[in-house]
Parts: C-alpha cells; structure tokens; sequence
C-alpha cells in the first residue's frame, strides 16, 4: 500500500474507531442484524448519484442512525458525520466501474468509494461484516480483541527493531567520534530507521481501529518512536553527498518508498545518498558533517552551526579544535566556545572510555547535557 493510501485508510479508521458515535451506532446496527450501506460525504459528485428517499437534515445520533438503518436503502451523511442528510436512498454508480465484491451492498459500496473516492461503509445484514471502501482501499473491520491481539504482537517486532536501532545508533556514535565510519555504518542505520518507520505505522494502523482501547498502546508507541525521525534526518544531513538543494526530508521520504527487497540491499540506500558504490560499503569510509552529534551535545542557533561547519567543514575537525579555534567561529564568543569545547571531550571520553552496553547488554543511557 503506498503512502497516501495508507494515510487515508487511517484518517477513515479513526473517523469510525471506538468511542466515537459512528462506531457507537455501526455496534448497534451489527446488534440489530439490519445490515446498512453509509455514505460519509455530501459532495456533489456523491449527491449525483443519489436517487430517491428523503431528506433527513438532522443532527447524528447512534439510535437515529439504528432506527434509519432498518429501512433498505443507503444514509448519507455530512462530510464531518455530524448530521444525517438522506435516508432510504437509492445509489447509482457507473456500473462499468469494476468490483472485485459480489454482495449487491458492498458492489454499490466499491463503486461509490472508487468514484467519488468518499468514505463508504458497508455492514453485512447476515455475516456482521463491516467493511470500508474509499478511493481504491478496502478494509474489513475486525472485533476488538483480535485487533488488540494484532496490535500487541505488533507492538512487541517495533520494540525489539527499536532496541536494535538503538545498539546501531551507539555503535555509529563512537566509529563518528572514531572517525573509523564506512558507508555500511551509516546505511545501516537509516534501514533500520525506516524499518522500524514502518513498523510504526502497522501497529497505528491498530491504535486508530481500536480508538479508545487503544490509548496505552498509543503512549507506548509515542516513548518508543522519541526522535526517531529528527535522528534520521540529521544523519542524512551528515553524510547525503548532495549540495544544499536537496532536503534530508526529501531523502527520507525515497528510502521510506523503498520496497522490502530494495531495502535489505543496503546499495539502494547508498545511492539516494548520492553514492555510487561498486565496491564494498564496510570498505567506503565516510565523514560525518557532526550536525547529529554537535547538537546533541549543545543546541546552537542554526545560523551558528552552519558558521561552525563552514570553518571546520566536518565532525572530526570540530572535535579536533581548541577553545581557541572554536571562539574564532563568528558569533561563537569565548564562553559559549569554552562551554561547547568542556562538553565535546565530555561527551567523547563518555562514549569512548566506557562499555556501550551493560552486564545485561542493555545500552547505556544517552549523556544528558
């Protein structure tokens, strides 16, 4: 499922999750076995399929939602699902449009979804099956706890390839502080970032579906996935061997495109960098810029960064210099210089004097400034 197919199927699942009123009256609708067929739009495109019925124009609620729901035709309803415009309506869609369904509702329901590219909901009368259809995405609403199941093994694969980025994250760490970084390294890092991206919005795609149920999951996600992201970018930024013009984001967003088999090949990442490797990457040395690094150690304005790194052009030059030589940087200043300087052998002699890992070979916790 590409990118913006999977944003719209969130966006749908949320609009139709656990503890909201839709969801409220679709359990009653299943409870009641009439089965339903929702437009969720009030677009022209969708009214000019509407034939028949009546209007209705009022506010939603779930038990007029039920009580609408045991007459045969389709409800639609306005584009947030906050009113109930039609009811008992007929819906004509081009039928030459293709259907993969064999039902009568949820024909209607692909073709409208496909068409319109609205949210459409059908409800199986006999087999309580709820399904969404909307642009060229069907969905199959599963109950709650077998989505809370789902959503707990899903869980579990983010935590441990988050444990593993992180043993990549430290091992890059002290080859920058090293200087001993190779192409491997880096690529290796990011794949297990957009690995781990990925994950991440499996186990959303389950949060959403759940609604309510699903906050502890929710916060759980959120502590693992702390500057996951803001990590990737800085270490694109460090080592895309690209001028200004491209952005890491832009980079980002082409790795996280790639495909499983284009993602293991550690050669494909290489090359959105901007490398062409035909040799062994564990054999390409590269130089981190030390934007992820410096600004780990002490946040300075970016117009300042940018004056540090055009004097000293990389990590291992910045790390090299003396107090002396970092006050020399423009708006730098003697004490702010004095203070980076304290902090960067600091951070140094943390990473590179003491065991990455513990006894229980857990990774030890990030010097904090």
């Amino acid at each position: 499922m590409k990118e913006k197919e999977e944003e719209l199927l969130l966006n749908s699942l949320k609009r139709i999750a656990p503890g909201t009123d839709l969801r409220a009256g679709i359990e009653y609708i299943l409870q009641g076995k009439t089965g339903a067929l929702i437009v969720i739009g009030d677009s022209e495109q969708v009214l000019k399929l509407v034939d028949g019925g009546f209007y209705i124009g009022c506010s939603f609620t779930p038990a007029k939602f039920y009580e609408l729901a045991k007459m045969d035709g389709a409800i639609i309803l306005s584009q947030d699902a906050s009113r109930i415009l039609y009811a008992n309506t007929h819906l004509f869609p081009n039928p030459q449009i293709k259907t993969s369904e064999t039902g009568t509702r949820h024909r209607t329901a692909e073709r409208v979804g496909k068409q319109t590219k609205t949210l459409v909901i059908s409800i199986s009368q006999k087999r309580d099956v709820v399904a969404i259809f909307i642009d060229t995405i069907k969905y199959v609403l599963e109950e709650p706890r077998v989505v809370l199941s789902k959503a707990s093994q899903a869980l579990q694969t983010l935590s441990k390839y988050k444990e593993s980025l992180d043993y990549l994250l430290v091992n890059l760490t002290i080859r920058e502080l090293e200087d001993m970084v190779t192409l491997y390294d880096v690529t290796s890092v990011l794949q297990r970032a957009s690995i781990v991206g990925k994950t991440e919005k499996e186990v959303r795609k389950y949060i959403y579906e759940l609604g309510t149920d699903g906050r502890l999951l929710n916060m759980q996600v959120q502590e693992l996935m702390v500057n996951v992201a803001d990590e990737s970018l800085k270490i694109i930024e460090d080592y895309k061997n690209f001028g200004d013009k491209i952005k890491p984001i832009e980079l980002k967003n082409k790795i996280s495109l790639l495909n499983a088999d284009a993602l293991l090949d550690l050669s494909s990442t290489a090359r959105i960098l901007g490398y062409k490797v035909e040799e062994n990457l564990k054999e390409f040395s590269v130089h981190s810029k030390g934007i992820r690094i410096i600004t780990e150690i002490n946040r300075l304005p970016e117009a300042l960064l940018k004056s540090l790194l055009g004097k000293f052009g990389n990590l291992k030059n910045i790390l090299n210099a003396s107090a002396e030589e970092l006050a020399d940087v423009p708006g730098m200043g003697r004490t702010r210089a004095g203070l980076l300087f304290d902090k960067m052998k600091k951070f140094s002699e943390y990473y590179l004097y003491n065991e990455p890992y513990n006894h229980k070979g857990e990774i030890i916790p990030k010097l904090r400034f």
